[in-house]
């Protein structure tokens, strides 16, 4: 494997494209959108030499191994750079296991949050970077660029001016593509595998997915992409933002959604009956404490909070 220095961004999305076509079934959609990622510039090739020169090094180890820990574990948890797993080749039986327990994104990141957790940090320029539940993130400040990279869950930013004389662009990439802050606060979410979302709160952000679409969003927007289309920008309130403070304020929600933003902050699985779905929400709600919350409900709606064996938990017709 060669030792020259190669960006660790683009070896953690080689290593991302390397489980892909090789330990899944990429669609056809999956390999056009490799095509596009190796095709971007030589440093991008490179990446990917070394990826595939760490999958012969794969040789090395157990076959039951790596399908245990490559194959079985979702997705979204295999985020991991390639330098990790050389170390892991050499590593004792006991450091596979742990490898298999924190997961992919978990050893790819800088920061990291449970399920439940919150925590705000100050980067290095000043700017103030919060973790939703359940959040992973790499951080790359270069003379040339601040990144973040957004591995899992949910991120708020309010950038800082770069104190370097020279422009840095703020930019936090996604799978799907990247948000650029114009002088900022907002923030990003990963909604599932193929789609992020950003909503403004302040300035401006422009997204550019991979296949180059752009869009620009002002304070009050939203959108979600995908790795080639955006789609339409909708309203965001400032208070879709009082996360950060623990707190979800419901204008008229489906208890449904209510549940649904509930579940992330949960140990256990959360569900809602269909039959009293579609009642309606309005007031403030807290995320820190899920199980109150959702004894709160009980007492202003018709419905009972079913709690069953490890931790699940069903709001049922009272």
């Amino acid at each position: 494997m060669s030792g020259a220095a190669t960006d660790p961004i683009l070896l953690s999305e080689a290593a991302d494209w390397l489980i892909i076509l090789h330990y899944e079934k990429p669609s056809a959609q999956d390999i056009a959108a490799f095509d596009r990622w190796h095709q971007q510039s030589s440093a991008h090739g490179a990446a990917w030499g070394r990826a595939q020169a760490m999958l012969g090094a794969f040789a090395q180890v157990p076959p039951e191994v790596c399908k245990q820990t490559l194959v079985t574990a979702p997705r979204m948890n295999r985020r991991r750079s390639l330098g990790v797993l050389t170390a892991l080749l050499v590593a004792a039986p006991a450091s596979w296991l742990a490898w298999r327990e924190l997961g992919w994104s978990e050893w790819a990141a800088d920061e990291v949050t449970a399920r439940g957790e919150q925590r705000s940090i100050v980067l290095p320029d000043g700017s103030r970077l919060t973790l939703n539940t359940a959040s992973a993130v790499a951080v790359r400040f270069t003379p040339g660029e601040r990144r973040i990279r957004l591995l899992e869950g949910e991120i708020l930013v309010t950038t800082h001016a770069a104190p370097s004389p020279t422009y840095r662009p703020f930019l936090v990439q996604t799978r799907q593509g990247t948000a650029q802050a114009l002088g900022t606060r907002f923030s990003v979410r990963r909604i599932d595998e193929a789609t992020t979302r950003v909503a403004v709160f302040e300035h401006a952000v422009g997204i550019k997915t991979i296949d180059g679409a752009t869009r620009l969003l002002r304070a009050g927007d939203a959108a979600d992409f995908n790795a080639v289309d955006i789609g339409a920008t909708a309203e965001v309130q400032s208070s879709a933002a009082l996360w950060e403070r623990g707190m979800l304020l419901a204008k008229n929600m489906r208890l449904t959604d209510v549940v649904t933003e509930l579940a992330r902050y949960h140990g256990g699985a959360l569900q809602c009956a269909p039959e009293v779905a579609q009642l309606r929400v309005s007031g403030a709600v807290s995320l820190k404490d899920a199980d109150a919350s959702l004894d709160l409900l009980a007492q202003s709606l018709p419905v009972r909070i079913a709690r069953h064996e490890r931790g699940s938990v069903t709001v049922m017709p009272r």
